[in-house]
This record gives structure tokens, C-alpha cells and sequence, in this order.
């Protein structure tokens, strides 16, 4: 892990001090050949459920996600090679430097195997995350940045106090997941439970749930479509496997059933914020980045119910990854053939942009869970422990909220697809390749949600095994 952390710093530093654009690709293919090595290796060169450097594991939880981050991450390098040509070196060549650092600080803490270590490379994020939402240089994106930073140190400070109240509840001399599992279930429980609820208020800058979801929404609203691909999944997903490990480092000790009620109360919280803000909104990237607060807290809501919900949620996030990178991507076109994202100014889509349009609507039908949707299989799982549970009453406020949710995604990506033009635009050429690309990532989706391979399922059964 430490030559892989070296090489990936060095590749993005040279990039930093590129003095022409292809010199800047050719250091992304580098950076790139890098991570597919990486990853290979995981998958063939014995290097998985191995240690490496004390720090670091590279179990099922974090293989499974870094092979996504991989992908993900080389369609955003690719998107915004296009979205960038007409930048500046100096802006174009910081941007990639800092896409390269963010990718290499989310694997970081995807493989960490100790909580103060996931807490460095989290707020290793913040930083390349706040270069990237500047990109623009307007007054918009610096009042985006500085809230970024300001709110996430403010996060990620609570979630160390937490890991600190933790520590001193468990009185381990280490840090590490496993250790700290072991003497859980002996901690006080009211320690147990501040802590916990320090490291959620924390992380949920980073996973884009309540109550510090807000920073994601302008951090995607500023930064360039194809970053926001990238920060609203797999930083997203960084933010959740922090939590979801120290869920599971709990689920031996008295204070589970608590942990869970919270949770729950989260997610619910998280589910009606996205529903209610979808309909306020006029902006499309500030609407798929409320879409993806909305899915945060059904998975949330999955870890809170427990049982099968585990295994839903776990499903639930990874699919999302490719449906709302998807959805970005298409975005970044959109932006490019209007300049603009305002939702009551844009409209005659199809006409435009045919392949966009059909990837737009798609996109929308599988983020609403409708069948053959991936995520209508997580979703259908969450409600059935639900009804098990004969929790009438949250079955009753997820249908209400799911009810609007799909309102509000039809009424807004239809109107962009079919209404006229409601400004004086001028509209640029679409470029088609683009949304072919950002369309395979879409079927990769559908396939999942027809097909699920028996490796995939046994490995996030694995995973979610408490």
C-alpha cells in the first residue's frame, strides 16, 4: 500500500508541473495503469485479505468498492478531459492533480484498517475536494470552498472526538477495527453511544446525510459535472464504509439495538430532506446531488433495520455508484450544449441530443427503482424487513416520500427532455461520444439489476455478516 500511495502522490505531483495538456494525460494514463495494476493484484496477485504496512487491509468491504472507484474515477477522468479542453494549463493541470490526489485519499480510506488512519485519509479528501469546487474561480465556488472546508474540519473534528471517546470507552492501546471490536463490548455504554453519534454527526459531511448533508449540495452545485461524478459516489461511499465499520464494531455490545434506532432516524430524516428539496430546487446538478441524500438515507435506513437490510444497503450504495455517476456525466453534456443547469430555463433535450436524452430518461427510471432497476431489488428488500418487522408506520412514510420522489423526477427530467426553451439559448453541439460513454455505465446498472453474479452476492454477504 505504501508504493501504491507513493506512486499515485508522485504521478499527480508530475501532473501539477506539466507544462503542456498532453503532458497531463499522459501522467493520467500513468496514474491509471497504476490503479488497474492495483487492482489487479487484488483480484489475481494474492494481494487481497492481506495486511500491508500495519495500517492497511485489503478485505472484501474495501476491494469491493475500490474496483468501483477505479472505474468510476477513469470515466471522470475521460468526461473531463472533454468538459476542460478550452481551460487554461494552470487550471487544467491543477484540476487533474487534484482528481488524481482525491481518487488515491478515497482508496486510502476504503483500505484503512484503523480508525485514526480512515480519519486522516477522510480529511485528506477535504482539502483535494475543496481545489476541485474552486476549479471555476467565481464567487460562487469560493463561498462553496470555504464552506466545504469549514463545515467537513468541523465534521471530521467531531468524528475524532468520537474516535478519542471511543478509544477511552474501549481502553485500547490501538485503534485498529479489530482490537477496538474485541474490548467493545466491555465500554460504558453512554461512551459507546456519544461516540457513535460524534462519528455519525461527523461522517455524514461525507456521505451526504443528515444533519451535515448540506456542504455535499454545494459542493456539487460548484465543482465541474464530472468531479461531482466522482465526489457524490466514491467520497460518498468513503463516508459510508467509515461508518459502516465501526457499525460493525459495535454489533456486539448492548448498544446495537440503539445504534440501529438511530440510524433509522437518520435515514428517514435524510430520505425526507431529499424528497421535499427535489421539489425546491431549480438547478439540475443541486437536484441529482438531493437525489443522492435521498439514497444515502435508504441505506441508511437498511443498517438501521437490520436482518437483510444490511445486505440491501451494502447493494443499494454500489449500484448507486453507477447510476448517479451516470446521471453526472450526462449532466457535464448538458452543461456543455446549454451553459446552464437552471430547471426552468432549459428544455427540447431529445431534439438536441437524442442519446443523452434516452440516457437522462433511463437514468431516471433506474434511480427510481423501477424494475429491471438494481435498485428495485434493494429497495424491495429493505421494505420486506420492514413489513416483517410490522413497522406500519415506516412503511407507510417510505411509500409517501418514495410517491414524491418519483413526482418530482418526472415532472423535472421531463420538462428538460420535451419543453421548449424557456431563455433566449443558444445551444452548442452536443457531443454524442460523451453520452454513449456515461450510458454504458447505466447498462453496467441494468445488468446488475437483472443478474446478480453469485461472486457479487457472496461477497456482500460477507461483508454484511454482523
Amino acid at each position: 500500500m505504501i508504493y501504491y500511495l507513493i506512486a499515485s502522490i508522485l504521478i499527480a505531483v508530475a501532473a501539477l508541473f506539466a507544462r503542456t495538456k498532453r503532458a497531463v494525460l499522459a501522467a493520467g494514463i500513468l496514474f491509471y495503469a497504476v490503479q488497474i495494476a492495483a487492482a489487479g493484484l487484488l483480484l489475481w496477485g494474492g494481494l487481497y485479505d492481506t495486511t500491508s504496512a500495519a495500517f492497511f487491509t485489503f478485505d472484501a468491504l474495501g476491494t469491493l468498492f475500490y474496483l468501483l472507484l477505479v472505474v468510476v474515477s477513469m470515466y471522470v477522468f475521460g468526461h473531463s478531459e472533454a468538459y476542460l479542453q478550452n481551460d487554461n494549463i494552470r487550471s487544467y493541470r491543477l484540476y487533474f492533480a487534484l482528481l488524481m490526489l482525491l481518487t488515491t485519499a478515497i482508496a486510502g480510506a476504503y483500505f484503512a484498517n484503523n480508525l485514526a488512519v480512515t480519519w486522516i485519509f477522510l480529511e485528506a479528501t477535504t482539502l483535494c475536494s475543496a481545489g476541485i469546487i474552486y476549479h471555476r474561480r467565481t464567487a460562487q465556488a469560493l463561498e462553496a470552498a470555504w464552506k466545504y472546508v469549514f463545515v467537513c474540519s468541523t465534521g471530521i473534528a467531531m468524528a475524532y472526538l468520537g474516535i478519542l471517546l471511543l478509544a477511552a470507552a474501549t481502553k485500547c492501546e490501538t485503534l485498529s477495527y479489530e482490537a477496538v471490536a474485541e474490548a467493545a463490548s466491555s465500554g460504558y455504554p453512554l461512551y459507546l453511544k456519544t461516540a457513535f453519534l460524534l462519528i455519525l454527526s461527523g461522517y455524514s459531511c461525507k456521505m451526504e446525510l443528515f444533519p451535515l448533508y448540506t456542504v455535499g449540495i454545494d459542493a456539487n452545485f460548484a465543482a465541474p459535472a464530472p468531479a461531482s461524478a466522482l465526489i457524490s459516489t466514491g467520497l460518498v461511499n468513503a463516508g459510508f464504509l467509515a461508518l459502516l465499520r465501526v457499525y460493525k464494531l459495535l454489533a456486539g455490545t448492548e448498544v446495537f439495538p440503539w445504534v440501529r434506532s438511530v440510524l433509522l432516524i437518520v435515514g428517514i430524516l435524510s430520505l425526507g430532506v431529499g424528497a421535499l428539496f427535489l421539489r425546491r430546487t431549480n438547478n439540475y446538478k443541486r437536484f441529482l446531488s438531493y437525489s443522492t441524500v435521498e439514497n444515502m438515507g435508504i441505506a441508511a435506513i437498511g443498517l438501521g433495520i437490520g436482518g437483510i437490510g444490511v445486505w440491501a444497503a451494502l447493494f443499494h450504495v454500489f449500484c448507486h455508484t453507477l447510476v448517479k455517476s451516470s446521471l453526472f456525466l450526462q449532466m457535464a453534456v448538458v452543461r456543455q450544449v446549454y451553459d446552464s443547469y437552471r430547471i426552468n430555463r432549459i428544455g427540447d433535450y431529445i431534439r438536441i441530443n437524442r442519446v443523452g436524452a434516452v440516457g437522462l430518461l433511463t437514468g431516471m427510471v433506474v434511480l427510481l427503482a423501477f424494475p429491471p432497476s438494481p435498485l428495485f431489488v434493494s429497495e424491495l428488500m429493505i421494505l420486506k424487513q420492514v413489513i416483517t418487522d410490522q413497522n406500519w408506520w415506516l412503511v407507510a412514510g417510505l411509500l409517501l416520500l418514495m410517491c414524491i420522489v418519483i413526482y418530482s423526477f418526472g415532472s423535472r427530467l421531463i420538462r428538460l427532455c420535451y419543453q421548449p426553451n424557456q431563455d433566449r439559448l443558444h445551444p452548442s453541439k452536443a457531443h454524442k461520444a460523451l453520452s454513449w460513454s456515461a450510458l454504458s455505465l447505466l447498462a453496467a446498472a441494468v445488468v446488475l439489476g437483472m443478474w446478480q453474479s453469485e461472486l457479487l452476492q457472496r461477497i456482500i454477504t460477507e461483508i454484511a455478516a454482523l
